[in-house]
């Protein structure tokens, strides 16, 4: 299949309360991923919410990596989209997992781009 790159949903259950309202140890962890995985980090911005949870983005060359937490459920939610090649979306997301924990967690990815090869 010939697509321009990956999305993956990871979704994280049965997590450490105090780690998914922890801004600072949220940013690290999606900074790490995206360093540990060799992406080219752009940018990133996170916002905590009152009374909990965190919702952050790194923007990458490659694309991006977000998350969104819900302490009071012990979850989290993250995005991670890449393009190219360069850059393995499955690597980004086993750091968050080694991260962030949880007693489970899914995975469901989708190809982006998929385009006919007569029309390239």
């Amino acid at each position: 299949m010939n697509a321009l790159g990956k999305h993956l949903l990871l979704e994280l259950k049965g997590c450490d309360r105090e780690v998914l309202n922890d801004i600072g140890f949220l940013r690290e962890a999606l900074l790490a991923a995206a360093v540990g995985a060799g992406a080219t980090v752009l940018g990133e911005s996170f916002h905590q919410f009152k009374p909990q949870g965190v919702s952050g983005v790194v923007i990458i060359a490659e694309s991006h990596i977000c998350i969104h937490t819900w302490p009071e459920y012990g979850y989290a939610a993250a995005d991670i989209f890449t393009c190219g090649s360069t850059v393995q979306p499955e690597k980004v997301a086993e750091i968050i997992l080694g991260k962030l924990g949880g007693k489970n967690h899914s995975i469901a990815e989708m190809p982006i781009g998929v385009l006919d090869t007569q029309l390239v």
